[in-house]
């Protein structure tokens, strides 16, 4: 038996204003954007060379959503991007404008930076030792 995790869900504010910042600065794939119902969209991203784990880009709808946005982990790293070469993403992504929380360090396995989205969702970007 073969199991993985095809996507996590994301909430934010605007569908567009997600797809700008994850594909446009983040330079994600735009897997999906299937229109749903006039308040709904199927979106789906990925990092470049993502095999199979996406994020589902999740429109917050009502209150309880909406303030969930930016605090999905309560104020822990929520997401990990794997990096192959950490200080090319490193200085690409300072390029985009990427907010970073501190600077990069090194760990006992491996290098790491912390950074924030547009919508307050932290994630570490992330170069394991070999």
């Amino acid at each position: 038996m073969a199991q993985f995790i095809h996507a996590v869900s994301l909430v934010v504010p605007d569908y567009d204003q997600a797809i700008e910042f994850y594909v446009g600065t983040m330079d994600f794939d735009l897997i999906q954007d299937t229109v749903l119902s006039p308040d709904k969209r199927w979106v789906l991203v990925a990092p470049p060379g993502s095999g199979q784990t996406r994020l589902l880009l999740a429109k917050a709808a009502g209150d309880a959503q909406n303030q969930a946005i930016g605090n999905q982990t309560g104020g822990r790293v929520f997401l990990f991007l794997h990096s192959d070469d950490f200080d090319r993403d490193y200085e690409r992504l300072s390029q985009a404008g990427v907010t970073f929380l501190e600077d990069p360090r090194h760990e006992p396995y491996g290098t790491v930076v912390v950074f924030q989205d547009p919508f307050g969702n932290k994630w570490d970007l992330l170069q394991l030792n070999s």
